[in-house]
């Protein structure tokens, strides 16, 4: 099936039901598509995260590690990938993949991003991963924070639209792939064979429908081995996180100096439209000790009564990677930055 990009991220040939498809009707001016801090003030709604990108590119893994950070009871996590239109067994009829629009309901999606960004309630889908079945829907509730991690929760501008911050991962291609054979193979039931021929099949529409995404993102993070120091793909990854100056940054400038620079550190470079952009490197090697300096200093930025959180940086419960730690402590202050701002914003209102 032949797919192509579209400058808003929508395939060129979708056939469109002009009866159901939201995303072509007009919306009431009460719904002016704008981002979600520039809304009126009020203070009851939540913070919207979005972390999107590919299959095994680490979603899950940064999003498990701030709802440890903050508690369930402050932040609600979403997993996009519960708008699947259809089963695996149905899936195996159809002639495109999960990372194919019409492989979800990107509209139910888009309702629901809405209704959470202004506080609602929503009766979320279910997509079980561990056997590909659709279970019953279940009642979400948005708490203080909100996350939304998945394939598409960047691929429309209203859904866009509903988000404070946006992430995109991109890890290299090599990388992802050996993530994606490890989390298949122990944890849904696959062969290494039905990994990599998923893989192959799947790389059209990636191309097409999900690293187009990138471009929307505040933050683009990049997890993978420092080569120069011949690191394989299954060592530690180092992160490299690229700082778009579409929503305000910790200034890094006082943080790091000659004494924290194995640890992190900064540099200007161009994004792919040819604009200046900070991209902070962030080593997994890095001493603890360290890293450590410079998570305080981050937190310190915020001039709050919140605790630097302890469990930052684990994967898989113990292992800990001091780049996944900063990254996540990163994505922390800019949860908890747009929270004050929202506050200070509805007290003046």
């Amino acid at each position: 099936m032949a797919v192509s990009p579209h400058p808003e991220g929508q395939p060129t040939d979708r056939a469109v039901d002009t009866k159901t498809n939201t995303r072509d009707l007009k919306l009431p001016e009460q719904m002016n598509i704008q981002r979600a801090s520039k809304n009126d003030g009020n203070a009851a709604r939540p913070i919207m995260l979005a972390i999107a990108g590919d299959s095994a590119a680490g979603k899950t893994t940064i999003t498990k590690g701030l709802v440890a950070a903050l508690g369930p009871e402050r932040i609600t996590s979403v997993c996009a990938d519960d708008y699947h239109r259809y089963d695996r067994t149905e899936r195996k009829s159809l002639p495109f993949t999960p990372l194919h629009p019409e492989c979800n309901y990107i509209d139910i999606m888009e309702q629901h991003l809405q209704l959470l960004s202004m506080g609602q309630p929503i009766l979320k889908p279910v997509y079980n991963h561990h056997d590909g079945t659709l279970g019953r829907p279940v009642l979400v509730e948005p708490r203080e924070f909100v996350i939304i991690e998945g394939l598409f929760p960047l691929y429309t501008k209203l859904s866009r639209a509903c988000f404070d911050i946006t992430v995109y991962l991109d890890p290299p291609e090599f990388v992802r792939r050996t993530w994606k054979i490890k989390r298949d193979t122990q944890k849904r039931g696959y062969t290494e064979e039905q990994v990599l021929a998923d893989l192959d099949k799947r790389e059209p529409e990636s191309e097409a429908f999900i690293r187009p995404q990138r471009s929307h993102a505040d933050i683009v993070v990049r997890f993978a081995p420092v080569e120069l120091r011949g690191e394989s793909e299954k060592e530690k990854p180092s992160a490299t996180l690229m700082l778009r100056p579409t929503i305000p940054h910790p200034d890094l400038s006082k943080i790091i100096g000659e004494d924290t620079r194995d640890a992190m550190h900064v540099k200007l470079l161009r994004d792919d439209d040819g604009k200046p952009v900070d991209v902070v490197h962030v080593h997994a090697y890095a001493e603890r000790s360290k890293t450590r300096v410079i998570e305080e200093a981050i937190w310190d930025e915020l001039d709050t009564h919140e605790v630097l959180p302890q469990s930052l940086g684990l994967i898989d419960g113990d292992a800990r990677n001091e780049a996944l730690a900063v990254t996540q402590l990163l994505l922390l202050f800019h949860l908890v930055q747009a929270a004050g701002q929202l506050t200070v914003t509805a007290r003046l209102s």
